[in-house]
Formats: C-alpha cells, sequence, structure tokens
C-alpha cells in the first residue's frame, strides 16, 4: 500500500519538478545538442530523459532500463566547491545504484561521435550488469 505524501515532502516534490521543467525549456547549447541524439530511442534503443529529477537531485540526463545517468559539466565544475559538490552528489547517487558519468560541454562539441559512444557503452555495460544482479 502507497505510503501518504506529507505536506512537506509533496512541496518539496513540486518544487523539483518544477526546476525540472525549467531546465528542460531552458536547455543549455551542449545538452540541445547531445539531446538531439540521445531522444526518441535513438542510442541503440535507450530511452533517455532529459532534467530528471532522482531523490534531492535534478541530472541531466537519465536511463531507467540502464540505471545511467550522464551529467554535462562546464567549467564552473573544475572549481573547488563544486567538485565537493559533484563528489557528494555522485557519491549518493552510485550508493542508490545510479553509474554516473561526467561529460565536459566542450567534448560534445569537438568529439560528439566519441562521447555517443562512450554513452552507449556505458548504458550496454549497464544493462548488461543489471540483468546479471539477482
Amino acid at each position: 500500500m502507497p505510503r501518504s505524501i506529507r505536506p512537506h515532502n509533496l512541496r518539496r516534490l513540486t518544487l523539483k519538478r518544477e526546476v525540472a521543467q525549467s531546465l528542460r525549456l531552458n536547455p543549455t547549447d551542449f545538452e540541445r545538442l547531445l539531446w538531439r541524439h540521445l531522444r526518441s530511442k535513438r542510442m541503440a534503443g535507450f530511452r533517455f530523459r532529459r532534467q530528471q529529477p532522482i531523490g534531492p537531485y535534478v541530472v541531466d540526463f537519465y536511463c531507467a532500463s540502464a540505471k545511467l545517468i550522464v551529467e554535462l559539466d562546464g567549467g564552473h565544475h573544475g572549481e573547488a566547491e563544486q567538485l565537493a559538490h559533484d563528489l557528494a552528489r555522485t557519491e549518493w547517487l552510485e550508493s542508490r545504484g545510479y553509474k554516473v558519468v561526467r561529460i565536459w560541454n566542450g567534448d560534445v562539441l569537438k568529439h560528439p561521435d566519441a562521447v555517443l559512444d562512450f554513452i552507449c557503452r556505458e548504458a550496454e555495460e549497464m544493462r548488461q550488469y543489471l540483468s546479471a544482479t539477482p
């Protein structure tokens, strides 16, 4: 039987959905470019969602069948404070069984085929791992 949602959790959930929707409506150029290749099961039949709420976070791209999260990182992700936040976020997600891969924005622009091959390999590996795990 589903647990009822408490009012403060409902407000948090609603806010997170609004943030995710705002991010989907205002993607960066790099997110838009990558989304062209990930949408509509264009990558080996994997279905990706963009700006997907997971726990306390909203991730850039998420493939549920592979439990794969793809994060696009810009220059500010190299700063100490952001690195610490990214590490804590990745640890939280990975502790719940997700695989997180981080890709620099510049790589999406300069090496799109290599980025897509990398994402596809990671998704395939995770799908195989999940199907072999009891």
